[in-house]
């Protein structure tokens, strides 16, 4: 088992996470305020405390907790020997020590460093993602749920994986270096190669498709649902075969790609109303009994629900010390493993546990919360 430091923000935590998935021990340091991923909104419970943030409590579900003030010569002591004992370490590119300083104690240590040069809204902005987001006409939008940062940190963790193979192989340490916003620029390859190749704009385009023309979320009875209709010969035939809609089918000429691009609105338009009629689930059902790709759009309360996840252990049930018995989203890699994970640590559950793991005394312990070193 590999011990993880983490001393990361929001993009770090996500990485680190998927290691504690894995069964690796992750020690996440914060001080003794507690950090801003605890602050982070939204609540649960309606309690606004450092241990009842939802992206806390997901994002630091199978981690220890160190409190530890790094600005103290004693805390970067305690810092430094923890180091020693451990394989990898996750954090923003300020440290308030020299690279050479975090070798000299660990020369196999990896070392992940996270470059956020700006807040995620300036960062989605400046990566040219959020050009992509949004209605037509409109002002751009950004994705909610701290999505950008979440999906940076799947980069830091593939990282600090392969710099820990690495480390594996050679017997020695390495820094890896993250920037968030080359990352976020890599969602924007798709929009880039189109423009190399065709010349063409990518333009925002709501809840519709942007490559495929018929494609995007429709409107039901009961919501929303996802239809991708991939131009084939023959498909056309027999999409139409299914919707049964007189005015798409009175024009033969939308059975060519360039067709459906040029009138996509009102083909969109018109799949809306037929749409209208149906629920999520039997849309869905249909298109995939007919080999069309489609997928319901899903709120969170129907995912709480979802067999699909809930058989592949994606969900299981565990009994949480402050909110009871619920549905804890275990994550794809701790459903596959098998991997329990333990609710998210309340701030500095875990210093004495580790204090003691370095050979500090109850005594030694005592002396430096009086120092301020640790909580």
């Amino acid at each position: 088992m590999t011990r993880i430091i983490d001393l990361a923000g929001l993009v770090g935590a996500y990485a680190t996470r998927l290691f504690a998935e894995e069964g690796h021990e992750v020690i996440r340091i914060e001080d003794a305020a507690g950090d801003t991923l605890r602050r982070l909104p939204p609540f649960l419970g309606e309690k606004q405390d450092l241990e009842h943030g939802a992206y806390h409590q997901f994002l630091n579900a199978g981690k220890k907790s160190l409190t530890l003030n790094l600005g103290s010569p004693a805390g970067q002591k305690i810092f430094l020997e923890l180091l020693s004992q451990s394989d990898a370490l996750v954090s923003g590119d300020s440290l308030p020590f020299e690279d050479s300083g975090l070798f000299a104690v660990n020369p196999k240590l990896v070392v992940t460093k996270i470059q956020e040069q700006e807040p995620e809204l300036c960062a989605v902005a400046r990566s040219g993602l959020m050009s992509l987001t949004g209605h037509p006409g409109q002002a751009p939008a950004i994705l909610g749920g701290h999505v950008p940062s979440l999906a940076v940190g799947i980069y830091v963790a593939v990282a600090a994986a392969a710099a820990l193979l690495t480390s594996t192989k050679t017997g020695k340490g390495s820094i890896a270096t993250v920037s968030v916003r080359e990352a976020l620029e890599s969602f924007v390859e798709q929009a880039m190669v189109e423009y190399s190749f065709s010349g063409k704009i990518t333009e925002r385009r709501g809840s519709k498709g942007a490559i495929t023309a018929v494609s995007g979320a429709l409107p039901c009875k009961n919501g929303h649902w996802v239809i991708s209709q991939i131009h084939r010969p023959g498909r056309w035939t027999r999409f139409m075969d299914w919707v049964q809609d007189p005015e798409l089918i009175a024009d033969p000429s939308l059975a060519e790609e360039e067709n459906q691009h040029k009138r996509r609105d009102f083909i969109m338009a018109r799949l809306d109303k037929w749409a209208a009629r149906f629920t999520k689930t039997e849309l869905v059902e249909e298109a995939q009994r007919r080999h069309f790709p489609a997928s319901p759009v899903s709120t969170p309360l129907d995912l709480i629900d979802d067999p699909q996840l809930i058989a592949r252990g994606f969900l299981k049930e565990i009994d949480h010390p402050e909110f009871g018995r619920i549905k804890f989203p275990q994550g794809a890699i701790a459903s596959f493993l098998g991997t329990q994970l333990t609710p998210a640590p309340r701030l500095g559950e875990h210093t004495t546990e580790i204090l003691a793991q370095l050979g500090y005394s109850e005594a030694d312990r005592q002396s430096l919360i009086s120092a301020g070193a640790v909580q």
